[in-house]
């Protein structure tokens, strides 16, 4: 790489705890690296891949065992925060049933807002059970929101509704902030998985013209283990059951809109995770950084896709780190 990714505003920590690296994809597993090894005999359909491999490459399951059991832990470590800080308060930001967010606040006036945006291989995952991260983020002064939206089977594979339904309750976020007890000039943004997908693709929303809103109005987002080039996802085994077009791909690919990024960025991966997710997030950082934008970019050793969104809940974890660290919260 030709210049070196900024790593200026976050904590020093995170490089001395050995939580994040630099540039580097870091070790596989052995069950990983024999997933993605190469094969003479067979069609290489992306890179290196032939049509098996890429299909394991955006299927995260292959390289955590333990993924079902880290999914049950996001619902009752979700569970316990809720009894410790208690219900959130549930608000519509738009006509339909699922377009409803919750919001975990502070007990103290104008306080930052962090807008979360959950994955889930674009399908359905409730905003209930990402409510562990709220307890840090509360304990430190800021509320915390995270919004329901459609899944792409209900759209029939149209990504199209669920950018808007993002953007949207983005929108209805700052536009209600004061009325909550939030401050509409300090809201931050995150994504994991396919949520840092349709959040990356929200950072290119025009504010201003579609929504009379700051352009500026997101101050920072952290995104982890996303997708933000769409081509290589089309080939996969994903276009089952989304509707890729050449016009989605383009609209919705936002590493070809770096232009319209208005946002400084921490953009991070574990080193487990599967070799396109990791490549996604180094290319996409590697392109912000060459345009000039302000990007910083982590590696999480020894954490599979699934354990990386469990650091955001912890103040000790690498995204939890970096999300308090962007909005200049104590830890």
């Amino acid at each position: 790489m030709n210049r070196q990714l900024a790593l200026t505003t976050i904590d020093r920590r995170l490089l001395i705890s050995g939580l994040a690296a630099g540039i580097a994809i870091g070790p596989s597993s052995t069950s990983a690296q024999q997933a993605a090894a190469v094969t003479d005999d067979k069609p290489k359909v992306w890179l290196d891949m032939d049509q098996r491999q890429l299909d394991d490459a955006y299927d995260q399951s292959k390289y955590a065992p333990n993924f079902l059991q880290v999914l049950k832990r996001y619902a009752s470590n979700s569970a316990s925060a809720r009894s410790r800080i208690g219900e959130p308060r549930r608000e519509s930001y738009g006509p339909t049933a699922i377009e409803r967010l919750e919001i975990y606040s502070p007990k103290v006036s104008s306080a930052p807002v962090h807008i979360h945006i959950h994955g889930g291989a674009w399908r359905q995952r409730p905003a209930t059970e990402y409510a562990f991260p709220a307890e840090m983020l509360v304990r430190a002064g800021a509320h915390y929101v995270v919004p329901d939206f459609v899944s792409v089977g209900e759209t029939k594979g149209d990504l199209a509704p669920m950018v808007d339904q993002v953007r949207r309750a983005i929108a209805w976020t700052i536009e209600n902030a004061a009325r909550f007890g939030g401050d509409p000039s300090k809201v931050f943004l995150s994504g994991f998985s396919s949520g840092s997908h349709l959040a990356g693709v929200a950072l290119l929303t025009d504010w201003k013209a579609d929504f009379g809103l700051p352009d500026d109005v997101i101050k920072g987002a952290v995104l982890s283990s996303g997708l933000y080039d769409l081509k290589a996802v089309r080939l996969s085994a994903r276009s089952k059951y989304v509707a890729f077009t050449d016009e989605a791909e383009q609209k919705f690919s936002t590493q070809r809109h770096i232009d319209r990024i208005r946002t400084p960025l921490v953009l991070a991966h574990g080193s487990e995770e599967t070799p396109e997710f990791k490549r996604q997030t180094r290319d996409f950082a590697k392109a912000v950084t060459d345009a000039g934008k302000p990007c910083q970019f982590f590696i999480s050793e020894n954490y599979n896709h699934f354990e990386m969104m469990e650091t955001f809940g912890n103040p000790y974890g690498l995204l939890g780190r970096a999300v308090l660290a962007q909005m200049k919260l104590p830890g």
